[in-house]
Formats: C-alpha cells, structure tokens, sequence
C-alpha cells in the first residue's frame, strides 16, 4: 500500500455516546482488513465467500464487539 492507513480516525476512541463509539468500533473493523488486505479487487473478489459463511460473519461481529468493547473501556462505559 503507498499510503499507511489510520488505523484509528482522528487518532482518538473517545466518542460522544455508544452510538458513535459503535460506529467507530465498525470502521475500526473495517480498517484493519484494509490494512491485512491492501488490494481492493482482492477484497471485492472474497465478499461473496465471507457474506455467504455465518462462520466468517460472526467472526466479524466479534471483530467488531473486541473495537467496541475498547472504545467503551476508552470511554470510561460512557458515565
């Protein structure tokens, strides 16, 4: 990849409401596989195999659910 990806928006986890923290959590999720897998005729190529697979959806549920989980400890559980 030419470009380093931020891995983290804004390069912060603090978010508003759980709302937006889960939003981040899933652009985090969303990151990460861009940064494993640079090349986007690649992933495009794998979309249907994995949203085809509970097996691979639930693995990125509980991607997701593990960045949330991050952002809400980050958040202090939003108190």
């Amino acid at each position: 990849m030419s470009e380093q990806t931020q891995l983290i928006p804004g390069n912060s986890l603090i978010t508003k409401t759980p709302e937006e923290g889960r939003v981040l959590a899933v652009k985090m999720a969303r990151l990460i596989i861009k940064s494993t897998q640079p090349d986007a005729k690649a992933r495009e190529k794998m979309r249907p195999i994995y949203a085809n697979d509970a097996s691979m959806l639930i693995a990125i549920g509980q991607t997701v659910a593990t960045e949330f989980a991050t952002i809400a400890k980050a958040n202090d559980y939003w108190k």
